[in-house]
């Protein structure tokens, strides 16, 4: 994505970090942490929620086909400065879904200030966290999805 607007918000560094940071959340918990990050909402897509692109991405990523169904996808769109959470059904059947709020609140107030990398870190930490109490490491568990933040 070289010379894109992606960089306006995170250096390869940052996106290095916020990969290092899912891969050590990942280490106590069963759960899945992925990190999508748009430039823009695709052109066919002008008029669909954000909750809805965010679903399509989760689905278009397999975090859907986890396991135990412990996936969870951070959705960014930097053009809108827009971002959605979504868990699957396995976290969403012991965590209370308002449990993300005041991870989505977090996110908006670094956003505000323009710190994105440690909103999406402090968010990762935050999420790793809540799966890690209540999906804690299996004997036989394997990372199922790549650590990397997703820019395509």
């Amino acid at each position: 994505m070289t010379g894109s607007i992606i960089y306006s918000f995170f250096s390869d560094d940052e996106l290095l970090r916020i990969t290092n940071k899912i891969k050590n959340s990942e280490k106590t918990t069963a759960g899945e942490i992925c990190v999508s990050i748009k430039e823009k909402r695709p052109f066919l897509k002008k008029r669909k929620p954000i909750s809805q692109l965010a679903e399509e991405e989760f689905y278009r990523l397999g975090i859907n086909k986890t396991r135990d169904k412990t996936g969870i996808l951070f959705y960014i769109l930097l053009q809108e400065r827009q971002f959605h959470i979504l868990a699957d059904e396995g976290i969403n059947a012991k965590v209370d879904p308002n449990t993300w709020d005041s991870i989505k609140e977090m996110m908006q107030e670094k956003f505000m200030k323009g710190e994105y990398s440690k909103g999406v870190i402090n968010a990762v930490e935050a999420a790793g966290k809540i799966l890690t109490e209540n999906f804690p490491i299996k004997p036989d568990d394997r990372d199922e999805l790549s650590n990397r933040v997703i820019t395509k």
